[in-house]
């Protein structure tokens, strides 16, 4: 089955209000167009970059749902800045899946062109054979100069900084350049670390636990949505948990509505009336769309060993 950052980056925004801000941009081979025709027909719009293959991920999940082993069987090209010259936006958000994917140029040529998303996930992977190993992004430190929005999870963090302390592996990557950190803690929630204030995200309890696959990218399509269209960054931020919530209630991407994931917020201990009513997107110039969404659109198979994790947690 198709997955990965695009997948369930495009499908979660599709149940979203205003789909009309967002683009996809992927590369892919000829034999996966039709799931990119399945996005196109829940009114996304989408540029396809052709490749002779597609990237094919391999993920195994464990009792401990934070955490998964992977295997890439099969790997695409690279993306180019001849490639992107021709696409403006608001926001660019790179869905890195493999270190190669998005040269130094190509971050420097976006960061001139809008605000630059990253997420450091696919900088962090080598892929040896068919297996993955973390290692160290190459180039973090002239790139993170250019990078404006930068999402991690705790391991990813420790990697980048050598830190195992959150506020300080946050402080590093800011003075590295990054303007807004997003550090995710899984069922801990999530640190945002911006204009040098810490917010703390709270991970809104699920009623169940049933597929964690595509948690992290959701919780960056929630933020840059709400970012987008003006929120603060503890606004974005707990609405990109809740919305992280209601994926991992179901498998496969998120599926619920926007009043769905306001729900959760309003129901928590966290009270409603600390957020706006509404937000106004900013006018963009002519053919400049809000979000766009750089990442290979991969086949991906997913082993969860769900039943054991339940029967676990019920002794």
């Amino acid at each position: 089955m198709p997955g990965g950052t695009s997948y369930y980056f495009s499908h979660g925004i599709s149940h979203l209000k205003d789909t009309k801000h967002y683009q996809l941009v992927t590369a892919l081979a000829p034999s996966e167009f039709k799931a990119v025709e399945d996005i196109r027909a829940k009114g996304i719009k989408v540029t396809v970059i052709p490749s002779h293959r597609t990237v094919y991920f391999e993920n195994t999940y464990g009792e401990n749902q934070d955490n998964r082993s992977q295997r890439v069987l099969a790997k695409a090209d690279p993306f180019t800045v001849e490639q992107l010259e021709n696409i403006n936006a608001h926001i660019f958000h790179l869905g890195s899946l493999l270190a190669d994917d998005f040269s130094l140029d190509v971050v420097k040529y976006l960061s001139t062109k809008g605000i630059l998303a990253v997420d450091a996930q696919g900088y962090l992977r080598e892929v040896r054979g068919e297996k993955v190993y973390p290692i160290d992004w190459t180039d973090k430190v002239e790139a993170l100069k250019y990078i404006d929005i930068l999402k991690v999870n705790e391991h990813e963090m420790e990697v980048l900084t050598g830190q195992t302390d959150i506020k300080q592996a946050a402080l590093q990557l800011a003075e590295w350049g990054v303007k807004e950190v997003l550090i995710t803690l899984g069922s801990l929630g999530s640190i945002i670390y911006a204009e040098g204030t810490f917010h703390k995200i709270p991970a809104y309890p699920p009623k169940d636990i049933v597929d964690a696959t595509g948690c992290g990218d959701t919780y960056a399509t929630g933020y840059l949505y709400m970012r987008n269209k003006g929120a603060s960054y503890e606004e974005a931020g707990c609405f990109a948990a809740a919305m992280s919530t209601l994926k991992l209630e179901a498998s496969g991407p998120f599926s619920k509505t926007e009043e769905d994931v306001w729900n959760i917020i309003r129901t928590s201990s966290l009270k409603a009336e600390k957020f706006k009513k509404k937000w106004t997107i900013p006018i963009k110039p002519n053919n400049c769309i809000g979000i766009i969404h750089f990442s290979f659109f991969p086949r991906q198979h997913t082993t969860n060993r769900i039943t054991q994790y339940k029967k676990k947690q019920m002794v």
